[in-house]
């Protein structure tokens, strides 16, 4: 009896599974001369199951056995509905035909001068944002794939063989990235988002994880400005923004029939050639003033940065009477330093529910968990499951670069190709950092450049600073480093040593923890500011010694750690006997130079010492946290987005007396609020900062432990918004309480870009100030304007100490 029941269970799992059963529709779409149709969007009708043909029209989608109608659809072409019925692996070829667009069935009222799409915008305009607005929420699921190659590049780039090092064909050709990925994408208003990647894969790298990100393909074109500060600071103006006719110019080209529904066909054309609009067509649903799809174009001339051209496709449909996209595509070409290259990426979205009901705490400022095993996916898994089919090129390069990827893995390959970088150059070791790899066991010795490492100053005169640092890591993303560091200065004739240890031991929490003990010469002003080169060109081209130094013989232990996402906490205990100096080398290329003591309070005394010897013992902490910052979770760390909100700051340190010996007896408090980039859509963006402290007890306090400032003298500056422009390093530190204010706006070329000559620089105009008080200065402040091209900027600015004028001129910003 046992058996037979077995044997009946047997047989119904049997049927069961072949009701079940999936089976595979393949096919080639294509125009009416067999051409194909790239992206087409192909779906069972009704419903949000689909997919989309690749680059080459080419399709795949699994179904289950029985009838199924499937509708076909691509922008520019007749939809087209197919009934089939499944009962094996079946191939279908699909032809579209060209959608005819007719102005005689346009009846859309209009002033007698202006053409017909005038009208169908303005009324797409009123309707603007309740269709915004209109989608509470949803989940679906999305496959996106990105894929970048390169169609021309140079043979060597910094005398390095391209090809050889991408892994080209011979012409310089070849695909440099191509990755795709699987996730379940949950949304609801406010810009809640939640996405899962439950697989990723890229090619040649097996352990990796893709960059594509769904939540990135959401263009909104309802939305008054589209790409904010993504191509350019200020984003582009959409079609159907409130302002669109100050930017455009529209006309139909026709209008079709599809189910029922007219849908115009608009061309819109910017009015100005380099205004930050877009160029190509977007459909219309006549009567309930819905956006259909769209084709639209920016090039160079839209103020677009990095690329020549951005083309954007979306497909729209509706799904329980919301607009949804079906699918985006990004597809992109351009020229840079030799180098021409061509790609796009594309998403999919099926399977949707717009009516799906989340709990309280559903959503949270984690925007993208990516699973620890979305890599683990085989060839197998992909090529069931991939709902857009490789193309030729694409399947080639995926079996090329995995297998090479496999080959790479190995110890015996690893070490012939140490052993060809960790090759001597005396040029290298010169110039660049000289690395001794050892891939396979995850370690590197790195050693500093000889360039960067001789420098002069006034205090060690010619000075030698040499250190290597040697570096573990492990698969999970830990590592440790040991650091030993020499520096010797030939006037005092003063040798100096430490090392310092680092054990990165959570990257999901940031966790770190390092010890450092030794001798060595600091500056004054620890905040970042002049470098050692910047220093030595002052003194020996200039005839000024601009930073002052002090020795310490140290012992510092500190410990970071998340305790929660954007919430970080360090701990610091830094017990320091400290040193006073003097200068003991006053050599310049100048005949008469102006080499003050290194007192700044007492330039003309040579012989004075800032402060007495004596020991330190200082306790410090810091709390950091920035409201709804957004962020990644990768199985290899957490990896944060800007924030709209400001990042909160405070900060205690303690002089603790008595303990070891220490001199040094003070209470000190400070809190920042730092905004970054604020946007202001057309007119750019700013960053705010605002600081105050003071110290609480200042029983014993040394000139080391006044409150500092991020100053400069140089006319280099560092171009954070945290960085005065002209202020003293030395001179305006306080040790009592204090308030300083920083501004800046980049406008993003909103003025620039109305001059003609001076349009085609790109330059982003920028202004700013600071603001600093304390009882030592009363009122400091400076002001500030400049223009930025990529990572290089010029500025222009006064400073004014208690409202008198005491330094005017310009600076430069550079970085790489």
């Amino acid at each position: 009896m046992r058996l037979f029941l077995k044997l009946l269970f047997l047989a119904f799992l049997g049927g069961f599974n072949s009701y079940a059963q999936q089976f595979t529709l393949t096919g080639k779409i294509t125009d009416g001369n067999n051409n194909a149709i790239p992206f087409v969007s192909l779906y069972v009708n009704t419903t949000t199951k689909g997919t989309s043909s690749n680059v080459e029209g080419n399709y795949k989608l699994n179904l289950p056995a029985g009838k199924t109608d499937l509708l076909f659809s691509a922008i520019g072409f007749e939809d087209k509905l197919v009934s089939i019925n499944i009962k094996e692996n079946t191939t279908l070829h699909i032809s579209l035909v060209p959608k005819v667009f007719t102005l005689n069935e346009v009846t859309v009222g209009r002033s007698k001068n202006s053409d017909p799409a005038d009208e169908i915008i303005r009324k797409t305009i009123e309707n603007r944002e309740s269709y915004l607005e209109e989608l509470d929420a949803y989940t679906c699921e999305v496959y996106t794939k990105g894929m970048q190659k390169l169609l021309a590049s140079p043979k060597k780039f910094f005398g390095r063989d391209v090809a050889k090092i991408l892994e080209l064909n011979a012409q310089g050709q070849g695909i440099i990235y191509l990755s795709e990925t699987e996730s379940k994408l949950d949304f609801q208003k406010e810009n809640k988002i939640k996405e899962v990647m439950v697989s990723s894969k890229i090619a040649g790298n097996d352990n990796g994880f893709s960059f594509n990100k769904a939540s990135d393909l959401s263009v909104n074109f309802y939305k008054n400005v589209v790409l904010e500060d993504k191509l350019n600071v200020r984003g582009f103006v959409s079609p159907i923004a409130d302002n669109a006719f100050t930017y455009y110019r529209f006309k139909l080209l026709g209008s079709h029939q599809a189910g029922g529904q007219t849908i115009s066909k608009i061309q819109v054309t910017p009015k100005r050639e380099n205004d930050p609009a877009f160029s190509g067509e977007i459909y219309i649903i006549n009567d309930s003033w819905r956006i259909n799809s769209v084709d639209l174009f920016l090039t160079k001339r839209s103020g677009i940065e990095f690329i020549d051209t951005l083309n954007i496709k979306q497909q729209l449909v509706l799904v329980d009477g919301v607009s949804v996209p079906s699918s985006v595509q990004f597809d992109i070409r351009g020229k840079v330093f030799g180098f021409k290259f061509a790609g796009y990426v594309v998403g999919v979205y099926k399977n949707y529910d717009v009516k799906p009901r989340f709990n309280k705490h559903f959503f949270t400022n984690e925007i993208l968990r990516i699973n620890s095993s979305s890599n683990k996916k085989d060839s197998l898994y992909w090529a069931k499951s991939r709902p857009v089919p490789l193309t030729f090129e694409e399947n080639e390069n995926y079996i090329k670069k995995d297998s090479i990827s496999r080959l790479k893995s190995s110890k015996r390959y690893l070490d012939s190709v140490d052993n060809v970088k960790n090759k001597f150059n005396i040029g290298q070791i010169l110039i660049t950092p000289y690395v001794f790899y050892h891939s396979y066991n995850k370690k590197s010795v790195t050693y500093d450049p000889l360039l960067t490492s001789v420098f002069y100053n006034t205090v060690e005169g010619v000075a030698l600073k040499y250190g290597v640092t040697m570096k573990q890591g492990f698969n999970d993303g830990r590592y440790f480093t040991i650091r030993p560091e020499l520096r010797y200065g030939f006037s005092n004739l003063h040798f100096n040593g430490n090392i310092t240890g680092k054990y990165f031991y959570n990257p999901i929490r940031n966790g770190m923890i390092s010890i450092g003990i030794g001798t060595e010469v600091a500056n004054l002003n620890p905040l970042k500011q002049t470098n050692f080169f910047r220093n030595s060109i002052n003194a020996l081209i200039f005839g000024r010694n601009v930073s002052k130094f002090y020795e310490r013989r140290f012992l510092n232990i500190q410990a970071s750690r998340e305790f929660a996402p954007s919430f970080e906490v360090k701990i610091t205990a830094d017990y320091a006997e400290r040193l006073a100096l003097l200068n003991t080398s006053y050599d310049s290329f100048r005949k008469t130079n102006e080499f003050d003591s290194n007192d700044p309070f007492n330039p003309l005394d040579e012989k004075s010492y800032l402060f007495p010897r004596h020991t330190g013992f200082v306790i410090s902490g810091m709390m950091a946290y920035t409201i709804a910052q957004k962020y990644i979770t990768r199985p290899d760390g957490r990896f944060y987005i800007e924030s709209k909100y400001p990042r909160i700051e405070i900060n205690y340190k303690k002089g603790i007396p008595n303990v070891f010996n220490s001199d040094v007896n003070y209470d000190f408090i400070s809190a920042e609020i730092f905004q970054k980039d604020v946007h202001f859509l057309l007119m750019g963006k700013s960053s705010l900062l605002l600081g105050a402290g003071k110290f609480l007890n200042t029983k014993q306090l040394y000139y080391p432990d006044w409150k500092h400032f991020r100053a400069n003298r140089s006319i280099i500056f560092d171009s954070d918004v945290r960085n005065f422009h002209f202020l003293d390093f030395y001179l305006f530190s306080t040790t009592k309480q204090y308030f300083e204010a920083h501004f800046q706006h980049n406008f993003g070329s909103f003025f620039i870009n109305k001059i003609p000559l001076l349009r085609k620089l790109k330059l982003e105009e920028i202004i700013g100030g600071a603001y600093l008080t304390s009882p030592e200065k009363n009122s400091y402040s400076e002001f500030y304007f400049g223009f930025k091209r990529l990572n290089f900027r010029i500025d222009y600015g006064y400073a004014f100490d208690s409202g008198k004028r005491i330094q005017q001129g310009f600076k430069f910003s550079y970085g790489f």
